[in-house]
């Protein structure tokens, strides 16, 4: 099951999702998040939306495979603070997410009157003049204005390898590698932004063709089993990430249940690797789906 990403080995191609506010979950948050994640030997992209700041994650997962997820502020010196400070802690890529210019209709947090904006604090976005913590609704903007000329400043911020999360179609791809992105997430948000979008599987086969080899695709969204695992790498994936399953180990209960979430997925598509023939995942193509009808 031993794959790459970005050229970093990981024991398996399904990865964590960044999700924010994980101590809503568990008292210890992402640093739980992130311990199992290392255990298991996979990528954890941590949020800008985290509830633990940056540097508690690291020490809590010192060797761990890290990557930042980035929501771009409107103002420039927060973006390349928090840049610099993820490359300082060794977070090895930035994700950037490109398809939240506002944030979506989101009924349920209407009718539950769910406010997090009032509430919780974001640990990694204090002002730089002060250094201090600033509450969510002040420091959460993000920047509507963002495009693809914006890019060549990101990439003047960093040498990290520099991915886009939310890209859904064969033309967002193809400028994509046309600004030198590293990698794509096909990715709808988890739903939650635009009501009727496509499932990122059923985008996923687009992109892929579209990017013809030049940058790793990965999936994001819609996965609950091994053989969604097998399905999105046949379509072209190199891995997939998680996040609301997550989540639901966190809860349960904390590192041990994302280990138990991510053992059960590891152990459900390595099951559907067996069955259809795969001594690898660099053997696993589009055939299976014709072959297995999955």
């Amino acid at each position: 099951m031993r794959t790459t990403i970005q050229g970093a080995e990981i024991s398996a191609p399904i990865c964590i999702a960044p999700t924010g506010f994980h101590r809503l979950a568990w008292p210890d948050g992402e640093m739980s998040t992130a311990r199992a994640a290392q255990a298991a030997s996979i990528c954890y992209i941590a949020s800008t939306y985290a509830s633990c700041s940056l540097e508690d994650i690291v020490a809590a997962a010192p060797r761990g495979l890290r990557w930042f997820q980035l929501y771009v502020h409107p103002n420039r010196q927060i973006n390349k603070q928090m840049i610099q400070k993820v490359e300082s802690l060794g977070f090895k890529a930035l994700v950037i997410t490109v398809d939240v210019p506002k944030v979506g209709n989101r009924r349920n947090d209407i009718t539950n009157q769910v406010d997090l904006m009032k509430k919780l604090l974001l640990k990694d976005l204090g002002s730089p003049e002060m250094g201090n913590v600033m509450p969510y609704f002040q420091m959460s903007p993000i920047d509507p204005s963002i495009c693809w000329e914006d890019l060549s400043w990101f990439q003047s911020m960093t040498r990290l390898p520099i991915i886009l999360k939310g890209i859904l179609t064969k033309e967002d791809a193809e400028l994509a590698v046309k600004h030198n992105v590293h990698g794509i997430i096909v990715s709808n948000h988890g739903g939650r932004q635009l009501d009727e979008v496509p499932a990122s599987i059923d985008a996923l086969t687009e992109v892929v063709a579209a990017v013809k080899g030049k940058v790793e695709v990965y999936l994001d969204g819609g996965i609950r089993t091994g053989n969604d695992v097998l399905k999105a790498l046949a379509l072209g994936a190199k891995c997939v990430f998680v996040g609301r399953p997550i989540l639901w180990g966190l809860a349960y209960k904390g590192e041990h249940g994302v280990k138990e979430v991510l053992d059960i997925l590891k152990n459900e598509f390595h099951t559907s690797m067996t069955l259809t023939g795969c001594r690898s995942v660099a053997e696993i193509n589009q055939d299976l789906i014709r072959f297995s009808r999955l």
